[in-house]
């Protein structure tokens, strides 16, 4: 198995003031297909965005995340126990959970591990559902600064998990029995202050710093305030790259 690679305990404040939530229509639609509302599984779960929504309709959740550091800062919940430990870890019984869910973690993992995993976890019949999110969609003069930031300004920094993302998750194996969703999309309205934020929360740009002491956050705000204008707020959207499969 491949070494945990901690790209976020550095980040864990800043990521859960920043990084967005699946929608609630998300995990109302992921309930109605699961065999039974006992108990679910959320792997990756970093400051427990997914896990307390699940909450809502899952009598129990446990939620891992190897990041001691992340866990700190999760969202608490009476149905939902943390633990501090891999997606790849034994820590449910066979055939318990019917519901397995990954949000924006799923290219981290050790995939054949993982996968053996949830096989054995998820009740007959059970659902693994994994997701994340592109970049965002604001405008097209700011999509197309915030691009080029992503690419030619940290884009060296960014490790082959993460490019995983931009291909949609298609060159991931997964060997369950696929479902055909709906789509679902993720908005918020986020002021200039926040747009900044969520580029803090990338793990690129914490590489750049380090590698080259200087903030580029910094240096690409400017020409993000011009494009951002005198708006107090703006649409945020990021299309979610959503993958279900059935445990047969």
């Amino acid at each position: 198995m491949q070494p945990f690679k901690d790209n976020f305990s550095k980040l864990s404040e800043v990521y859960v003031k920043y990084r967005p939530s699946a929608p609630a229509e998300l995990f109302a639609y992921l309930q109605t297909l699961t065999p039974g509302h006992d108990l679910a599984l959320d792997c990756g779960t970093g400051n427990g965005q997914a896990a307390v929504q699940l909450a809502a309709y899952y009598e129990k959740v446990v939620a891992t995340d190897p990041s001691a550091e992340q866990l700190q800062h999760a969202a608490q919940n009476e149905r939902v126990e943390y633990k501090a430990h891999r997606a790849e870890d034994a820590v449910l019984e066979a055939g318990s959970a019917d519901i397995v869910t990954v949000s924006q973690a799923l290219h981290w993992f050790d995939f054949d591990a993982f996968f053996g995993e949830v096989k054995r976890v998820l009740k007959p019949g059970g659902i693994l559902a994994v997701w994340a999110y592109p970049l965002p969609e604001i405008t097209p003069e700011l999509d197309g600064e915030i691009r080029h930031f992503h690419e030619d300004v940290v884009g060296e920094f960014w490790q082959y998990e993460n490019r995983m993302i931009d291909k949609a998750y298609a060159n991931i194996p997964f060997p369950f029995p696929e479902i055909d969703a709906p789509a679902f999309r993720i908005q918020k309205e986020f002021s200039f202050d926040d747009l900044i934020g969520l580029l803090y929360t990338w793990s690129a740009v914490l590489k750049y710093r380090e590698h080259h002491g200087t903030d580029p956050v910094a240096i690409a705000e400017p020409k993000l305030r011009e494009l951002w204008g005198n708006s107090g707020t703006l649409t945020v959207t990021w299309n979610i790259i959503l993958k279900i499969g059935k445990n047969t």
